[in-house]
């Protein structure tokens, strides 16, 4: 007979926060005005993402910039523009894919700051505003765009662009899509619903659509499931901000761990880092802090969108 367990429950560690010399005090901001309620904030981090040397680089939304964090800790900022940056992945050594909610789809070089459109309309029409992407083997880029959708609005879509440059429209009709992260052999996709408080799981068909997708996940407080990531034994690591939790699901939907941020509720997002991956990094946006801890299954080595 199979006996659900409670799961195991521990606290998450700081790893580092941003500094005040980067900080923007009593700053306004429309990200603020619309997400915030009017409240200024001097940063919110997201889109937590290694290079191959082991720095992770981190998005702050309201204010256009992406920093680089080494591994003792230090912060460098890489570039601050016109934009609200959100989910990032590595196409190549240099280059950073960046879903920005104000520009739709960018490309940072790491190397010189310099920011570039990679894809910012569909059919002529500009998007709600793209969250998160993820590459799968063949370079298709999987991202969300999620705007201010939600249950009263339960438009928000999926979309894969291919490398020739064919956008699909995998699933619209979403209240909130947002984290988004592929299955170890890529015959899944799971989508954090933020808004639903859930997370959908989207099988992937052999011709490239979707099929029979349906909730693997319900979580519950005033904030649903965000950033996700995944392990290479297939447990599901969500970041839930407004709970402060980090849940980590197996493959039937069961938490077997959660980890609570020390610090502040808004654990947004997080990646797989350290030599073996086995150390998780997780952003607590409200307060500009980057958590970590450790797992016992490595995370999965992301794919990049490079020929």
């Amino acid at each position: 007979m199979y006996v659900r367990c409670s799961p195991k429950v521990s606290e998450a560690r700081i790893f580092t926060s941003l500094p005040d010399r980067f900080r923007y005090r009593d700053t306004m901001t429309e990200w603020a005005q619309a997400n915030r309620n009017g409240r200024p904030v001097d940063s919110f981090l997201e889109g937590p993402v290694f290079d191959t040397a082991g720095n992770l680089y981190v998005a702050d939304i309201p204010f256009g910039r992406v920093f680089r964090i080494d591994p003792s800790g230090n912060w460098e900022l890489i570039c601050e523009y016109d934009g609200e940056p959100n989910g990032m992945k590595f196409r190549n050594d240099n280059e950073l894919v960046i879903a920005d909610y104000k520009n739709g789809l960018l490309v940072l070089d790491v190397n010189t700051g310099q920011v570039a459109s990679l894809l910012g309309r569909r059919s002529s029409e500009r998007f709600k505003g793209v969250n998160d992407l993820i590459f799968d083997a063949s370079r298709n880029l999987y991202f969300t765009d999620q705007g201010q959708t939600g249950m009263h609005d339960p438009t928000g879509r999926l979309y894969r662009l291919c490398p020739d440059g064919r956008l699909d429209l995998l699933l619209d009709k979403i209240p909130s899509p947002n984290g988004v992260v592929l299955n170890a052999d890529e015959s899944v996709l799971f989508v954090a619903v933020t808004r639903a408080n859930a997370i959908w799981r989207a099988p992937l068909m052999a011709d490239g659509s979707v099929s029979k997708v349906g909730c693997f996940f319900s979580s519950y407080g005033p904030s649903g499931p965000d950033g996700l990531a995944m392990d290479l034994e297939n447990n599901l690591l969500v970041a839930n901000p407004g709970l402060g939790y980090v849940w980590q699901l197996n493959g039937r939907g069961e938490p077997i761990s959660i980890w609570i941020s020390p610090v502040g509720t808004s654990c947004t997002n997080l990646a797989f880092g350290g030599p073996a991956r086995k150390t998780v990094y997780c952003t607590e946006s409200a307060t500009g802090t980057i958590l970590q801890f450790e797992t016992q299954v490595p995370g999965m080595i992301l794919n990049r969108g490079e020929s």
